[in-house]
């Protein structure tokens, strides 16, 4: 390993033109102002001595990099560009640190463990949003940088084979705008007791995460007739199937039982997290179909927030997956709620 030793390197102010200034440099006004005079990175001109003089700089530190090292702007760039996958884009290094942007509303993937590797080694930190999140076009969603003002190359070597065996590191997985048809079960609904409130709000959500809602079937508490409506619904194109309402362990709640006759393969029903317990999640010959309970629509953030982005992004969800949302699947109640930018779902 090339020792990071001496790399700074003391010359007359004269004599650096040329040279980059690897740290900020203070100018400071009794009584009136404190700020920077010259930024780290800034290449001293002629017409810099004098100044730099009159701050009292009559000597300058520059980075002196020996063969073997590499600069922290060059590495963050370097270990950014082989931990970045698909629709992301990297900012200019500032103050040695490159960020990864998304460049599409989606949902953001992190590889967990192979982030952790990366931190585990010497001088290079990279730190990232939770995994699984909905992230906006033009969010900052990562950040890295090595420690020191630079680093033996097989340090960046090292994050570099990590990323190229693991794959990207971070991605953005834009969602697909699958066609989606709304079967909502209830008796009261069906004949005109109440209104439905359940539609509008999928319709918004679905919105939201571009999915064109095909239509809105309504039917009574009969199994026969919300497996007529689901098939109906896959047969005239539709890629995901939204059934609400019923989802409980009541007598009179079917919805399970539909899904089942159906012949939807069941993944889960039952999720650990509140809002949300009630979920069923299953398979309809490549068809996701997902069983909604009432929270949904009322609650800002719940199970539908959680697995439908996932869905929409192509990652596939597992019984483990769901298993694993208990960890963070409780929500915290709080008077305003500001998901995504919270804890609720972040544990898996």
């Amino acid at each position: 390993m090339v020792a990071v030793r001496n790399i700074m390197k003391k010359i007359p102010v004269e004599q650096a033109v040329g040279m980059a200034l690897p740290h900020d440099i203070t100018r400071i006004v009794p009584g009136d102002a404190k700020g920077r005079a010259f930024a780290r990175g800034h290449i001293i001109q002629p017409e810099d001595v004098p100044a730099l003089l009159d701050l009292g700089k009559e000597n300058i530190y520059v980075l002196d990099l020996h063969q073997g090292l590499v600069h922290e702007d060059a590495a963050a760039r370097r270990i950014a560009r082989a931990a970045a996958g698909d629709n992301l884009r990297l900012t200019d290094p500032s103050e040695g640190r490159v960020n990864l942007e998304a460049r599409t509303k989606g949902l953001l993937k992190i590889q967990v463990e192979a982030l952790r590797e990366i931190n585990e080694g010497e001088v290079v930190v990279f730190a990232t949003l939770h995994t699984h999140q909905p992230v906006s076009e033009g969010q900052a969603v990562a950040g890295t940088r090595i420690i020191p003002l630079a680093t033996p190359e097989e340090t960046v070597l090292r994050v570099e084979r990590i990323c190229g065996e693991a794959g990207p590191v971070v991605e953005v997985k834009p969602y697909r705008a699958l066609k989606t048809g709304i079967v909502t079960t209830g008796s009261e609904i069906y004949r005109g007791r109440i209104e439905d409130k359940f539609g509008p709000v999928l319709r918004e959500k679905f919105g939201e995460l571009g999915c064109p809602v095909m239509g809105q079937t309504f039917v009574s508490d009969s199994v026969s007739m919300t497996v007529e409506a689901i098939h109906r619904f896959v047969e005239e194109g539709a890629e995901l199937v939204a059934v609400t309402g019923g989802m409980s362990v009541d007598p009179d709640d079917q919805t399970p039982a539909s899904i089942r006759t159906a012949g939807g393969k069941v993944i889960t029903y039952g999720a650990p997290v509140f809002p949300g317990a009630m979920f069923m999640l299953a398979d309809l010959a490549g068809v996701p179909v997902v069983g909604l309970p009432g929270c949904v629509m009322y609650y800002r953030a719940s199970i539908f927030d959680l697995i439908v982005p996932r869905i929409l992004a192509g990652e596939p969800v597992t019984r483990r997956d769901v298993a694993a949302m208990g960890h963070g699947g409780f929500c915290a109640g709080c008077p305003a709620c500001r998901f995504p930018l919270c804890s609720f779902g972040k544990g898996s």
